[in-house]
């Protein structure tokens, strides 16, 4: 298993592997730049293929981070932490008190909380052998809501770029994912009065939005080729890829799923097609941004201010392309490599 020569290794600073034969854990933690801080990455757990995968998946995570951390304009570097398990039947409060032990070993130069997989209560269990979490109960809890309010911010700059429009009333916007972000997301985006298209692998939740948000409900195959204004993609990465592409019908693609190009050269084909494109780690920063304020002083107006902003990140990001004719997801790029590598 290739590490320093693994195609997503980029410079990253550090790479450890955890094992813990009691609990069974097996996790990777990725620091890939501190420059700006400490790098803070949430605890994702996912059923992974193979090692390789999960290697693979923590490279471009914590990569991202330092990206998404330097475009919100937080004093922190970009980490990750992933688990190979299945999050429905793996979990157990010692082996999280194990990954605990993991972060405290890099003594406060990572920093983690809740991801996929993972939950606030998990996290409670994660600070019992470590101070360097958050996320907790009772504190800052759940994230994803404010990850929603910075895609759909995310979706109003789009469309005001792209169509000229301050308001989102009447227009059309799939939905890929209806998790925690992607139900907050499809909330906010009906009561603008949006038409929704919604899907999920879970027939449970496309089931609710339809009921809850008059959704129409389409197969999970069928959400790249719906005919919308605008395709969000709220759930894995590398869903805009060789296969998808050719399908999109679509004017923009705004969502909160990580890594969601599976290579720059995707960036540039939406470019062409005149496919607006918002970059994922732009987009998605909200969680990021509210994690950061976690403490005593913690104040959710403040939050909200901060993760409203991404609107004004992102008309910068599409200005710039457009300036410099360069793919957005390129000058997000040189725009947070210009912040991370003073």
């Amino acid at each position: 298993m290739p590490v320093f020569g693994a195609i997503d290794f980029d410079e990253h600073e550090q790479i450890s592997f955890f094992h813990d034969r009691k609990t069974g854990l097996k996790a990777i933690i990725a620091i890939h730049n501190t420059r700006r801080g400490p790098a803070l990455g949430g605890c994702r757990m996912w059923p992974y293929k193979d090692e390789q995968d999960a290697l693979t998946d923590v490279l471009r995570l914590s990569k991202g981070m330092t990206y998404k951390a330097a475009l919100a304009n937080l004093p922190y570097g970009g980490g990750k932490m992933v688990i190979i398990g299945d999050p429905h039947h793996d979990k157990a409060p010692a082996l999280f008190r194990a990954v605990g032990r993991c972060v405290n070993q890099f003594h406060g130069q990572f920093i983690t909380g809740e991801d996929m997989g993972t939950s606030p209560k998990d996290m409670a269990y994660v600070r019992e052998t470590t101070t360097h979490v958050l996320g907790l109960p009772g504190g800052v809890g759940d994230p994803s809501p404010y990850t929603a309010v910075g895609v759909y911010e995310s979706i109003r700059a789009a469309v005001a770029y792209r169509l000229k429009k301050e308001s989102l009333e009447g227009l059309k916007i799939a939905v890929q994912g209806l998790g925690h972000v992607g139900y907050h997301l499809c909330k906010l985006l009906h009561k603008a009065g949006v038409e929704l298209v919604v899907t999920d692998i879970d027939d449970t939740l496309v089931q609710k939005a339809v009921k809850a948000f008059a959704a129409t409900a389409v197969a999970p195959d069928d959400i790249y080729k719906a005919d919308v204004d605008v395709f969000s993609p709220c759930a894995l990465g590398a869903i805009i890829n060789d296969h998808t592409i050719p399908q999109f019908k679509c004017k923009m693609i705004v969502g909160s799923a990580n890594n969601q190009l599976e290579n720059h050269e995707h960036g540039e084909i939406l470019a062409r097609m005149k496919i607006l494109y918002g970059p994922d780690y732009v987009v998605n920063a909200g969680g990021l941004i509210d994690l950061s304020y976690d403490g005593p002083n913690y104040n959710r107006d403040v939050v909200l201010k901060h993760a409203q902003g991404i609107y004004d990140t992102l008309l910068d990001i599409f200005h710039r392309a457009e300036k410099l004719k360069l793919s957005t997801s390129e000058a997000a790029d040189h725009l947070a490599e210009e912040r991370f590598k003073m």
